[in-house]
């Protein structure tokens, strides 16, 4: 087994949800929950398929974001993962309705920040093993940074 780092690319503004389903129809599915979401959200999705023809399946309704979701998925290139590169909102305001479509089995990550995806392959074919989501702690929050976190989740309008 070899073990790889694939960096995902994130397009500037974007957020990025990487995930595993097990189905053809969950390209579709996710299409109509982003769409069902919200009128300006921006979005491209690839849903790498593992049975055969193995085809990178996609849709999107903005063409850079499909292209940007296609590149990924060619990178990672794990069976039944799927990747949403998103613009105009943020992946809270979807990821629990993920989260409930049928075919998907796992999220390993949903951020704007720098991501790898940790590839394990194998003579059948490649998994994702897990993510790399940002930076390492550096500190933990002081008084002054709860507030800021505080009035951060109130400005965006994440709470009350």
């Amino acid at each position: 087994m070899q073990l790889q780092s694939i960096p995902v690319q994130i397009p500037e503004g974007s957020n990025v949800i990487l995930g595993q389903s097990h189905f053809i129809k969950t390209v579709e599915d996710l299409y109509e929950i982003m769409t069902a979401s919200s009128s300006h959200i921006k979005f491209g999705i690839a849903f790498c398929e593992a049975s055969e023809p193995c085809l990178i399946r996609a849709a999107g309704n903005e063409q850079a974001l499909q292209a940007a979701a296609i590149n990924n998925a060619k990178a990672i290139a794990a069976g039944h993962s799927f990747i949403i590169v998103m613009q105009n909102a943020y992946p809270i305001s979807v990821l629990n309705m993920i989260k409930q479509c049928p075919e998907v089995c796992n999220i390993y990550c949903a951020t704007a920040n720098s991501v790898e995806a940790i590839i394990a392959e194998t003579d059948q074919g490649r998994g994702i093993l897990g993510v790399i989501d940002g930076s390492a702690p550096k500190a933990v929050e002081t008084d002054e940074d709860v507030k800021v976190r505080y009035q951060f989740l109130r400005q965006v309008g994440y709470k009350l």
